[in-house]
Order: C-alpha cells, then structure tokens, then sequence
C-alpha cells in the first residue's frame, strides 16, 4: 500500500500529547487547571508539533483516583469547566490542526455512580445486572490490580447483602460487560462525545473491559471491540480507538482485529517500553531489539503508539524477575521509588541522572521507533517527578510554565492548589517552558525539531522496520523504509564516543547519506559504506539519498 493512497490514516503519522486537565493551566486561579487554561496553551502545543492532543479523564467524580472513578460519562467535571469549554479547546485544536481524543473508561463506574447507589438499594433494581455481583466470593480469585492496597476482587456491600467484583479499587465496581444494556449504554457514550467534535478515545484497561465475569461465558468476548468499533466507523469515520493493552504481543495481536483492523485501531507497545529501560540499564540495545524483532504483523490501518513514559507507574511487569530488579536498581535504587512491586513512580530526567545526553537519546530513539509517539504532559522541557506525593500521583504535578509563582500555573495560593511543584533541582525555578522557549538549545527546541522531522518523514510512521548490521554492541542502527523513501537512525547507549560502519548493500543505487538534524552529506564508497561517528550517547537521524527522489531534506 503507496503511502500517498492512503493519507487519511492521520494516526499514523501523529504526535499524541496526553494532558492532565487539572495540572495543565489555571484560568481562574482556584488551584485547579480548567479547560479555558487548555484552550489559552493550544497554540504552544501547535508549535511543540502535537497533532493529537489526548486528554485525561474530565469528567465528574470524587477524585480517588485522579478521575478515573467516574459519576457520569456525559458530564464535564464543574472544577473544570463546562461542555462549553471542552467544545472551545476541541474548536481550538481543530483550527490549529490538532485532533482531540478522550478517555474512554468503562470497565467499571465510581461507587458513587447513580447505576451503582441504584443498583445496591435492591436486588430487584434495573441497574442491579449493569454491576456483578455474588452472595460469595469465588473460591479461586483473579489477582488485585494493585497488590498491597486491595487484597481482593469482592467487596461486601452491607446496603444489599452481596459481594460485587471490582478489578481495581473497591469503590470503583465492575461493569458487566456480559449485559447487552451496559453495550447500548457504552455506545451512547461514545456517539455523544463524537458529537461533541473527538477524534475518537483512548481505551482504559482494555483486557478487563472484555473479560466475562465469573461463572459467566462469552463465546467471543472481542465481538464487543468489533462492535465499538463498527459504531464508530459509521459515526466518523476517521476517528480512532486507541487501546491501553499490557499484553505479550501475540495477545494484544487479537485485539487489533487481524488483518481487518476490525477492533483497536492503535496499541501501546508496552513490551517495547519495558525493554528500553532493560537496554538503558546495561547500556545494550539488545532487549529493544529482541522486543521490536518480537513484534506481530499488523495491518496497514493498525499503529503502535510509542511511549517512554505515561501517566501511571512505569510497570515492568513483562520483565523477568532478575530483569525487573535491573532496571530497579539502576533507575529506582529506593523502595519509595517502587510501587505495587512492579513499577517506578519517577519520570525520565531524574531517573537518568539529569543527563542531558541521556535524555535527548531516549527522546531521539522514541521518534525514529516505528509506530506514533506519544509524550506525557511536561516531558517536552524535561520535568521531574514531586517526591512528596506518595505512588504513583508523584508525575502528576502541575505544568512549569515560568520560574514565577507556582510555576506560572495558577495564581492562586501555593496551599491551594491542586498538587504542589517539586521543590528539588527540578523546581519551576529550574526547569519551565518560558526558560526553554528563549534557550535555542534547550529540550523543548531538541524535542520541537524532532517533531517536525519525524512529521516531515512519513516512512517513520509507515515503514518497515530493519535492525542494521554495523560493529559496535552498544549502538542500536535501524531503517525504516516505505515508497516515499528511507531513513536510518543510530543511538549508542553507552557513555563512550563510538566509529560505526553501516554497509548498504542492499541499496545499489544510494548516493549519500544526509543529515536530518545538521547540514551534513556523507558520502558512500563504492562497496556502499559509510563511516559514522556517535559521542557517548550519541543519536544520528540520517536519510538515502536515490536518484530523482525528489526530496529536498
């Protein structure tokens, strides 16, 4: 399939920006970030090269946990803002050419959820199906999503004399995704939010979503993806499902819908990110490798979204044991930078020691991988994480906008607001995107150049992927390659400068290689062979040159 046939797959090509409304900007000066704030940052996020602008749950709640336990699916959080508002940052982006997506999380309610306070008043209620219920627990248990704050799936509720299942916290039930009206209702949700004007939805906890509850079987519990799926398509057509699935490939495999890409339209590569920090530790790219090699078909219409870093713990759950302890030792060396004893609650810069180098390879690599990129709110100037807050809500913190009072965030009372800054070398003072804008070299340039590039070279988004032979261990040389031409990057993951040789034999007609980041054309030799030189944690993005491609850059 030619690229240029198929330019309305704009995922493919996309930078996704994921936003925690709250922690983004300040309107009012309450404390809280409202989507007025939002839509007034729209057109640094244009600049950045965000295409795609994901947002955080907005929606009402008690807060538990940062949202995700929700009161109503159709409302907008009144901390917030207004349907109004959200309309406005949808019209906003829109007009600057960025597309908007949503959290869809419907795998459970909030206890305080009116289909929940109906549903345990009687057993006789029309919402009491919509939840899953039992007079006891199973015998035999799934495990706690979050081992050491829940120590079981059922909870007691005394109102109606039942156990009802919840895969994550307590107050947070399980819908029952064996009811046919639970469908009906997931489906309205998504039409009204379409109507609104999203681009379509991220996808929480996808595997949950579609698990039969216990002692209940589903012939085919995907046939519910497909007809989400379906849904949408009829209601616009270019809109997206975008699945959180921490998988082992062949699985998540399913749950792209095969060679149709009949389910999720794009998957977070959770192993892919998982090897990085295995490959980080040792300075070996060869996890990465192994985890890119391992990677399924998929079909043409289908994305892998790459990410370094997201809104949760960084889990290493598909690491071994050894491994798991590897990257804990040499990432999050204390046991309060660990939690669930599966993740770190640490965001990149701090876990890398600062190192500007470090941190621009990780930013370099995550562009080149191929699949769409996806940045977390403030990795673009390099923010830290606020050790004071206990878990994983420590990446959670406000946007540094200026060195100024609570980062430029909110100008109300620092004891007001909605999470405190870091107050270590990674304070406002220190890092903010006002300091970074005026720093032709600072991380938010570096991160805005590789935007551009990485936009302006769709076979990073669409080509194949091949691993290079060339003699160094520690440098990871790839190509992606599609109709509209091929480009290679080198990363070396060690601290010692490197000389590495690429041979091109299979590009017999390559004139040169030129530099996508910097001004030079490296000549071949006849046997198709270029010598590249890499500093200690060194990245070179560089692109074949073939006769009459056409190409200026």
């Amino acid at each position: 399939m030619r690229i240029s046939d198929t330019s309305d797959l704009w995922w493919k090509t996309a930078v996704i920006y994921c936003v925690d409304v709250e922690m983004f900007f300040d309107s009012d000066g309450d404390g809280v970030g409202d989507l007025a704030g939002l839509a007034r940052r729209i057109d640094y996020l244009a600049d950045l090269g965000v295409t795609c602008l994901w947002l955080m749950p907005f929606y009402p709640s008690p807060g538990r946990d940062d949202g995700y336990d929700i009161t109503d699916f159709y409302g907008v959080d009144p901390r917030l803002g207004s349907h109004g508002d959200l309309v406005e940052v949808i019209r906003t982006a829109n007009d600057r050419g960025i597309r908007v997506i949503v959290d869809l999380v419907v795998n459970h309610t909030s206890d305080k959820h009116p289909w929940f306070v109906n549903a345990r008043r009687s057993r006789t209620s029309k919402f009491r199906d919509f939840y899953v219920w039992a007079d006891k627990p199973p015998k035999t248990q799934q495990k706690t999503v979050f081992p050491g704050e829940e120590s079981s799936v059922w909870q007691l509720d005394e109102e109606s004399g039942q156990y009802y299942l919840h895969s994550f916290y307590r107050y947070q039930p399980d819908l029952n995704i064996a009811n046919p009206h639970v469908h009906d209702e997931i489906a309205k949700m998504i039409g009204f939010w379409l109507e609104l004007g999203v681009d379509g939805f991220r996808v929480d906890a996808v595997p949950f979503l579609i698990e039969a509850p216990p002692g209940v079987v589903i012939k085919d519990p995907h046939e519910f993806l497909r007809d989400l799926h379906r849904f949408l398509q009829r209601r616009r057509s270019a809109a997206v499902l975008l699945g959180e699935v921490n998988l082992p490939f062949d699985q998540q495999l399913q749950f792209f819908g095969g060679a149709g890409a009949e389910e999720l339209t794009l998957q977070f590569d959770f192993i892919s990110m998982q090897a990085l920090y295995l490959s980080l530790a040792r300075s070996d790219p060869a996890p990465l490798v192994r985890a890119l090699a391992g990677r399924p078909v998929i079909a043409s219409e289908s994305q892998w979204a790459n990410f370094v870093r997201n809104h949760d713990e960084l889990t290493l759950d598909k690491l071994t044991d050894a491994e798991r302890q590897e990257v804990f030792d040499a990432f999050a060396p204390d046991e309060r930078q660990r939690v669930y004893g599966r993740g770190i609650t640490r965001r990149i810069p701090p876990m890398l020691s600062g190192d500007p180098r470090r941190i621009r390879m990780v930013y370099s690599l995550l562009f080149t991988l191929p699949g769409t990129p996806v940045l977390f709110y403030g990795e673009e100037i390099g923010m830290g994480e606020n050790t004071e807050i206990e878990g994983r809500r420590s990446v959670r913190t406000p946007m540094q906008w200026t060195a100024g009072k609570n980062g430029g965030f909110s100008s109300a009372a620092p004891s007001r607001l909605v999470a405190p800054p870091p107050a270590d070398g990674y304070a406002p003072q220190h890092v903010n995107v006002e300091a970074q804008l005026a720093d032709d070299g600072s991380l938010h340039h570096f991160i805005r150049r590789l935007a551009a590039r990485y936009r302006s070279s769709a076979e990073l988004g669409w080509g194949r992927f091949d691993v290079l032979d060339q003699d160094h261990s520690a440098v990871l040389a790839h190509s992606l390659t599609a109709d509209v031409g091929r480009s290679i990057a080198l990363h070396n993951f060690s601290d010692v400068p490197v000389q590495s040789t690429l041979t091109l034999g299979d590009e017999p007609e390559a004139e040169a290689l030129i530099d996508l980041l910097g001004p030079e054309r490296i000549a071949l030799d006849d046997r198709k062979r270029a010598t590249i030189e890499l500093p200690a944690y060194g990245y070179r993005w560089l692109r074949v040159v073939r006769p009459g491609q056409g190409r200026l850059s």
